[in-house]
């Protein structure tokens, strides 16, 4: 028996873990879980947050041997093991960069691909989605699927509602005419396995302008959302609320003491451009405590505010740890215009429910941040379930997502429930079943077994 955990304190067990060298290895395992029907689940840098590449028993496999890394000119060949952070560095080498980038940089492209992460600079490069070229995947008979960006399904798909929200990851992006590529692409490893993908590579820029812009209240920081969304050049709007700040500084980080919310933003910049002192003139106006506020233009500032953006989530696991619970997070998001009603329910239902056990941190450009809870007691778990199943209700009345980038995995499937009607349901558990008639792959992320 083998023991795998996740970065959410999911645990699973598998009979056996293998770790295949090669493509060729990978389908002959496969083959044999096939002919003999035992469950199997794809393994990846065991980053996520919602359990999906956690087995309920059966086999496991790790592809973190996949670790191909071409890069080439707008594009580059990854295996499904490479790190994020090796891929970012490689394509930094020819001064491009890839636009995708999810929190954890320890995650795996793979694993990326298979829940659709996205990260701080989504609201610039959007989600992973749209930086996806091809994609290589094999299915669990063994046959190799190698699609291309524009090549349709080869059998009818149905029509979805899908989400007025600018990210989705809650189940399967289903409508007719889709690409082949993107019904592996999100589709958290129960369809097929991803082995390889080309992803596109963009432009490095000439400079880039990093700031954490602390203000007083949350409310004017709010504010500044709403103003600054719009910003020519923008491509990172960050958000942390007080709460978030206060835990920061229990671990020693130098946050401005008057600080009751901050906003972490980057925008790229021209030598010769005045939009350095254009945005310290908005910042200004916006109430910003200018002279606590953080701003930098150099590789080393943005890796410090990346460590301080970074620290926040990795401080709510350990808290939650050392309470002995599993972290309890939503990653719901909501269309734009509802970004401030969505904040202020979230705000309202807090006060009542865990007036001091809770921060709120996020990608707030994309009208998408998470709210976590830090539960003491079982109690206080049971209360927090109950008011995560409300905060859904309302996301999905406003036209949003219950999964923006982490995925559902076994932890939150049961939210699927809000998001979609049942015949709908149907109409994904009908495209598992063509491509794994016996729901052995992945058995219980996404859909109950």
């Amino acid at each position: 028996m083998v023991q795998l955990v996740d970065a959410s304190g999911y645990t699973g067990v598998a009979d056996r873990l293998f770790i295949p060298r090669d493509e060729a290895e990978l389908i002959s395992e496969l083959r044999a879980v096939h002919q003999q029907k035992i469950p199997v689940t794809i393994v990846g840098a065991r980053t996520g947050l919602a359990g999906g590449a956690m087995p309920n028993g059966g086999w496991a496999v790790s592809l973190e041997r996949f670790q191909i890394c071409i890069v080439e000119r707008g594009s580059a060949v990854v295996g499904a093991g490479t790190t994020l952070r090796d891929l970012q560095r490689a394509a930094a080498q020819t001064r491009q960069i890839y636009g995708p980038d999810p929190t954890e940089n320890s995650s795996s492209l793979g694993g990326n691909i298979a829940t659709n992460a996205s990260g701080s600079r989504s609201f610039r490069y959007g989600d992973t989605r749209r930086s996806v070229l091809r994609l290589r995947v094999v299915l669990l008979d063994g046959t190799i699927l190698d699609l291309n960006r524009g090549e349709p399904t080869p059998f009818p798909i149905p029509a979805l509602p899908r989400p007025e929200t600018t990210k989705f990851s809650a189940g399967f992006d289903l409508h007719p005419g889709m690409d082949y590529v993107d019904l592996f692409i999100g589709s958290e490893g129960v369809l097929g396995v991803i082995t390889q993908a080309t992803v596109r590579l963009l432009p490095m820029p000439d400079g880039l302008l990093s700031g954490v812009v602390f203000f007083r209240r949350e409310d004017e920081a709010l504010a500044a959302v709403e103003q600054w969304r719009d910003a020519a050049g923008l491509t990172m709007l960050e958000y942390m609320d007080g709460p978030s700040l206060a835990l920061l500084r229990s671990r020693d980080f130098d946050v401005a003491p008057a600080a009751g919310a901050c906003l972490l933003i980057e925008l790229e910049i021209d030598k010769d451009s005045d939009a350095a002192s254009d945005w310290l003139d908005r910042i200004e106006a916006a109430g910003a405590l200018v002279d606590e506020s953080w701003f930098g233009v150099s590789l080393a500032d943005r890796e410090r505010f990346r460590v301080f953006r970074h620290a926040l989530p990795e401080a709510v696991n350990d808290l939650v740890r050392r309470r002995g619970f599993q972290k309890m997070g939503t990653d719901f998001a909501v269309p734009l215009r509802h970004n401030a009603g969505m904040m202020t329910f979230y705000r309202e239902e807090l006060k009542h429910e865990f007036p001091d056990d809770a921060v709120i941190f996020g990608h707030i450009g994309d009208a998408h941040v998470h709210v976590n809870l830090l539960p003491r007691t079982a109690q206080d778990v049971e209360r927090g379930r109950s008011l995560i199943r409300r905060f859904a209700e309302r996301v999905v009345a406003l036209g949003g997502t219950v999964a923006a980038e982490h995925g559902l995995g076994k932890r939150k499937r049961d939210l699927l429930a809000y998001q979609w009607t049942p015949d709908q349901l149907e109409a994904m558990r009908a495209i598992k079943t063509r491509f794994d008639p016996h729901w052995q792959l992945g058995r219980g992320t996404l859909f109950a077994e």
